[in-house]
């Protein structure tokens, strides 16, 4: 049967019931979230709105991405079990994070009114300068919005029969409606429900694995296959794979990704949890939903048993390792559900992405920056009002942005794609977060200084910049050649692009004019 242009099969059907169900449930979501808009720091932080078990849900599920659910799969079905490195030691620089910072992001939003984490960077160390940049910055987060529109790109063109372009466009359409309309509430309401179904999706994956569903002889049937198919596959190290064949690329991988929880869309959750009592419940929460959630990496060790090289050959992606293993496991209908699973955590990352770079327009150019410097300086509730209304438009043009960024790089792995713009956020700002929230001395030129070299650091590492023939004959041929080959690696460029921050930031801050000290007691709360 052919339909609107589409073969309509089981699974296409299937695929298009629970698509519709799920957006039903999403506009909801929104419009329940646009009841609780009152003003524009509600639509921007949901400040104080949320209990630890709920916040808890919409953190793991803002947490994990796309990248989690189809990318880190991907790698798992071309490296193997060293892949699972990255799945299991990721989630624990995360929560580390996040509980290292926890406390003080919060003050700092009861004491300044935060309403993002580029606000809350200018307002520690008393810099609209910094603020700005933070803000510019911030922008690379376009990549990984753009890696999660692709995410859900890969779902639509699997489960719903959708050419690729038209995929990305519905995709982002979704994303559009229930976040222009309820801005932080409704991504944490939809993230709240989203995380949950996503721990039973990764539950069932894990189950998949260890029980060798669809593999005769069961799990210790699946290594065999895979030391047959490559013996590189069962290593705990993958000499050949840039990502995972030292110690140091783990160390690396756990470092990177000790700013994750800090990134705009996540770190503005923390001032969402409704009381400071609630915050030992809601880290060990996080932290536990947190590490069961990469198990679904484990299903692209079970495709690459289950499929062998097929997601390898010309025209195929193993970012496809996930829907292709449920297409070819399970009951269609089951398979059109769990789609609609892993759609959710494309969904549950994106739309917070969507709401955080809206705030760049809406809170850190125009309330923070232009309102004060206009007619509008004496009118608070015109300042809000305009500010609500950018939010919104804000949310269509940043789309409309990642929308570019992802049809350009749609062949590229969604994990990798995803580190272009997280990398260089983190490298930039982990310095000014963690420094600027345990070092008092530190300071607002120490601060610039770390963000620019941090950044720096982790474009030239990025882009290949380094040339080791440079350096041939020298003392320092050998270091050139360890750094020109990181160049692949996105986390070890982000770990020393962070580290050159801190050093940055601590040469600079000892050689410059501290904070004044009523400031530092703002911030520090003594």
């Amino acid at each position: 049967m052919v339909i609107l242009g589409l073969e309509m099969t089981p699974l296409i059907f299937w695929g298009w019931f629970f698509l519709i169900f799920y957006i039903g449930l999403m506009l909801t979501f929104g419009f329940i979230g646009m009841g609780r808009v009152e003003n524009s720091d509600d639509f921007a932080t949901a400040r104080r709105g949320y209990g630890p078990v709920f916040l808890a849900f919409a953190m793991t599920a803002t947490a994990a991405s796309g990248a989690t659910f189809l990318g880190l799969p991907a790698l798992a079905y071309t490296a193997g079990l060293s892949s699972l490195w990255y799945a299991f030691v990721y989630p624990l620089g995360v929560y580390i994070g996040v509980l290292v910072c926890l406390v003080a992001i919060r003050r700092a939003g009861d004491t300044f009114g935060s309403r993002s984490m580029p606000e809350y960077l200018g307002d520690r160390f008393d810099s609209d300068a910094l603020r700005l940049m933070a803000a510019s910055f911030s922008m690379l987060l376009l990549f990984y919005l753009a890696g999660q529109l692709l995410a859900g790109a890969v779902m639509f063109f699997n489960f719903l029969g959708l050419e690729a372009f038209s995929a990305l466009l519905v995709t982002a359409a979704i994303l559009m409606f229930y976040v222009a309309l309820g801005g932080a509430h409704a991504d944490i309401l939809t993230d709240g429900v989203q995380g949950a179904l996503m721990l039973l999706l990764a539950v069932f994956v894990l189950y998949m694995f260890l029980s060798g569903f669809g593999v005769e002889g069961g799990f210790p049937a699946i290594i065999q296959r895979l030391h047959e198919i490559d013996p590189a596959l069962t290593t705990v190290l993958h000499e050949e794979n840039p990502l995972f064949n030292s110690w140091w690329d783990v160390v690396a991988i756990f470092c990177a990704h000790l700013p994750l929880g800090l990134l705009p869309h996540i770190g503005n959750k923390l001032w969402a949890l409704k009381s400071n009592k609630d915050q030992s419940r809601f880290i060990i929460l996080s932290f536990t939903f947190g590490l069961l959630l990469p198990a679904i990496t484990c299903g692209g060790i079970l495709a690459r048993v289950l499929l062998g090289d097929s997601l390898l050959a010309e025209g195929s992606n193993p970012n496809n390792a996930i829907p292709a293993l449920f297409i070819a496991t399970l009951p269609t209908w089951v398979a059109a559900l769990i789609g609609a699973g892993v759609l959710s955590a494309v969904m549950s990352t994106a739309d917070g992405l969507v709401v955080s770079s809206a705030q760049i327009f809406a809170n850190d150019i125009y309330r923070r920056t232009i309102a004060p410097r206009s007619k509008a300086k004496n009118d608070p509730e015109l300042i809000d009002h305009t500010a609500l209304k950018i939010s919104r438009i804000a949310t269509v043009v940043v789309l409309i942005g990642a929308i570019g960024i992802a049809w350009g790089t749609r062949d590229m792995n969604i994990a990798l794609l995803v580190w272009i713009g997280v990398g260089g956020m983190m490298a930039a700002t982990a310095a000014p977060l963690f420094l600027g929230i345990f070092w008092r001395r530190s300071t607002r030129a120490g601060a610039l200084g770390s963000f620019f070299v941090g950044g720096l650091v982790f474009s030239l590492l990025k882009s290949a910049s380094i040339d080791a023939a440079w350096f041939a004959g020298g003392p320092l041929h050998q270091a050139a050649i360890w750094l020109e080959a990181q160049a692949i690696n996105p986390f070890a460029c982000a770990t020393l692009g962070s580290g050159a921050g801190i050093i940055t930031m601590v040469v600079v801050s000892l050689l410059s004019k501290p904070l004044d000290e009523a400031h530092l007691k703002r911030v520090f709360g003594s």
